[in-house]
């Protein structure tokens, strides 16, 4: 007879081995990646049968031995305990830097030597260092045109939105959306007012402002959102905050957006009333701020819409694509959300849509709710934007009940 008992202890601790074995695996994720971001490079370039001289293969390789032991050390400096912006500057700008050179070394190192060899160009010699030649001009190019795209003022996206239960009166209701503004160790002062003169210029109802703000707090990086105050809207100004605001002293951001004249939405509701119709415009806190630790901080959709009258229509900022589960589930009409920036640096794209929803643009959830999701108006940590631009978004609500206008 088995005896039960035992085995299923036994049989426990097994599954505990399993269930721990990938996330033992996790914790080696921010020491390999540094490594493969620098030596597959470093491998394809010098390495690969180019029989460069051999000074030129000692110094490229120091150079990439340089830039693994220096990304590491000054994202530690720039992101820890010290927040050196220099460093963080150095540090973000080496990641992205790298994470291009990595995605080009592969894909033509794989490729284009592949297509050179099938074609019969050259000897190996002469492939290798075509592949070198393409994959560093490439990098290049792609690293000046992404800096451009990240600092540029964003263009102005339009799209129209149609909601079956958007009253008449609301029929060409305009809500300019921004997000993942991420003022941080590149000041952008000068950036942040000509965005605030831009939203401005589309004579908005409703500005929306869907979370992550800064990296840094509030008085760090007050100058830089200053000009959020200058923000005009014909009904209201609202703020959601994202997860970065969790890593940042949140409470010091909902204080300054409240002071800039911002209405925080933790949790809470407005109505806002045109032509004899009204729209709920609700706002919850980041899916992380309950692991935060602040007293008071959660998502909470059922707090944000108690005492809203159900027949009404529902306009939700939440920073996550994520949570649209949840809006779907209360039978939202639009949920507004950031967080993805689109990828930012492809194929950065692939490895967001595995933890998001949607990647950006305009989706459809449930049997009523639908999402946009911005590409968000800055830039997180690296200064590039590589296939996925910028945006400030202007959505113009139209109600099934009146023709649309020209």
């Amino acid at each position: 007879m088995t005896d039960t008992d035992s085995a299923r202890p036994a049989e426990g601790e097994a599954r505990a081995t399993r269930q721990s074995l990938p996330h033992r695996l996790m914790r080696f994720v921010p020491l390999i990646a540094p490594v493969l971001l620098w030596a597959v490079p470093c491998w394809v370039l010098l390495h690969a049968g180019q029989h460069w001289p051999l000074a030129v293969a000692l110094v490229g390789t120091a150079v990439f031995f340089l830039g693994l032991v220096g990304m590491p050390l000054a994202m530690v400096r720039g992101h820890g305990r010290r927040q050196q912006d220099w460093a963080a500057i150095i540090g973000d700008t080496l990641l992205g830097a790298s994470w291009v050179l990595f995605t080009w070394s592969v894909l033509l190192g794989v490729l284009l030597r592949a297509a050179l060899a099938v074609t019969g160009v050259g000897d190996s010699q002469d492939r290798a260092r075509i592949v070198a030649w393409a994959v560093l001009g490439v990098t290049a190019v792609l690293l000046v045109w992404g800096y451009a795209e990240a600092r540029r003022v964003p263009r102005v996206r339009r799209i129209d939105v149609r909601l079956p239960r958007l009253g008449a009166g609301l029929d060409g209701f305009r809500v300019a959306l921004i997000t993942d503004t991420h003022y941080g160790p590149l000041d952008r002062a000068r950036w942040s007012a000509r965005v605030c003169e831009t939203v401005n210029t589309l004579e908005a109802d409703l500005v929306c402002h869907a979370g992550d703000i800064a990296d840094g707090t509030a008085e760090r990086r007050r100058a830089q959102a200053a000009p959020l105050g200058t923000v005009r809207a014909t009904h209201a100004r609202v703020y959601v905050t994202g997860n970065h605001e969790y890593y940042s002293e949140a409470q010091g951001w909902v204080d300054l957006m409240d002071e800039l004249g911002w209405e925080p939405l933790r949790n809470r509701h407005l109505l806002l009333e045109r032509g004899g119709d009204t729209l709920v415009v609700a706002g919850v806190d980041d899916v992380t701020a309950e692991s935060s630790g602040l007293a008071g901080h959660r998502a909470h959709l059922a707090g944000a819409l108690d005492g809203a009258d159900p027949d009404l229509p529902v306009l939700l900022l939440a920073h996550q694509p994520t949570f649209v589960d949840r809006a779907a589930a209360a039978g939202i009409d639009l949920q507004l959300s950031g967080h993805t920036h689109g990828g930012q640096i492809w194929p950065f794209h692939h490895l967001v849509r595995l933890d998001q929803p949607a990647l950006a643009g305009l989706s459809h959830h449930g049997t009523r709710t639908l999402l946009y999701t911005s590409r968000g108006t800055g830039f997180w940590g690296p200064p590039f934007r590589v296939f996925a631009p910028s945006e400030i978004t202007l959505l113009v609500l139209r109600s099934p009940r009146t023709a649309t206008a020209p």
